[in-house]
């Protein structure tokens, strides 16, 4: 059963799932059923183009990594993800950015209910301000069949972001509820089944 304590406070329902899981999916379902949704890999793209955080990733990755004031995603990838050192400080440059913006996000939102889907809520501790967890699990193989469609990247590619993130196993000890995005059961069963229960659980 689940408990949303402090009736007077907004409830943070955390979406998560490795890469080419389908949580923006899951995340724009709920959008779709009118509630805010806070999607923080979207937003930390935009907060790279900021003039503090581009001076930063710059200071880490060197002048390569932005093309003008555009950010080159490829590039960053191949860097971070090959290298552990490079890809901490990163996280421990865009993770509490993030975190700022998000609570000046809530602050703006009338929902009772709000969404925050984030690729590394576990390993971020963003998590520890969630009431409830989400996470969205698929098969490994069609997770990267995805992400290699959707990116245009090879599987070694793929399989080296898989690495540096948790397995679907540990995100789902954390879990409140696991979402299965295996194209046989059906997502939006699945995500109204949940909607039912955190509505009943904040009223």
């Amino acid at each position: 059963m689940l408990y949303l304590y402090k009736v007077n406070q907004k409830k943070i329902i955390g979406i998560t799932g490795g890469i080419g899981s389908g949580k923006s999916l899951v995340s724009e379902l709920f959008s779709s059923l009118g509630y805010p949704s806070y999607n923080s890999d979207k937003e930390a793209k935009r907060l790279y183009i900021t003039p503090e955080i581009k001076k930063e990733v710059i200071s880490i990755f060197g002048e390569g990594i932005y093309s003008g004031n555009a950010l080159n995603k490829a590039v960053l990838a191949s860097k971070a993800f090959s290298n552990k050192i490079l890809l901490e400080k990163l996280n421990q440059l865009i993770h509490p950015a993030v975190g700022v913006h998000f609570q000046n996000w809530l602050e703006e939102q009338d929902s009772n209910l709000v969404f925050k889907e984030a690729a590394v809520l576990i390993e971020s501790g963003a998590y520890k301000s969630c009431n409830v967890i989400l996470t969205v699990s698929a098969p490994e193989s069609l997770r990267i069949a995805r992400v290699m469609a959707r990116d245009g990247v090879s599987e070694t590619e793929v399989k080296a972001r898989m690495d540096k993130q948790l397995s679907d196993k540990e995100r789902e000890y954390y879990a409140d509820w696991v979402i299965l995005n295996d194209e046989t059961n059906s997502v939006i069963k699945q995500v109204m089944t949940i909607k039912e229960a955190l509505t009943h659980a904040s009223t």
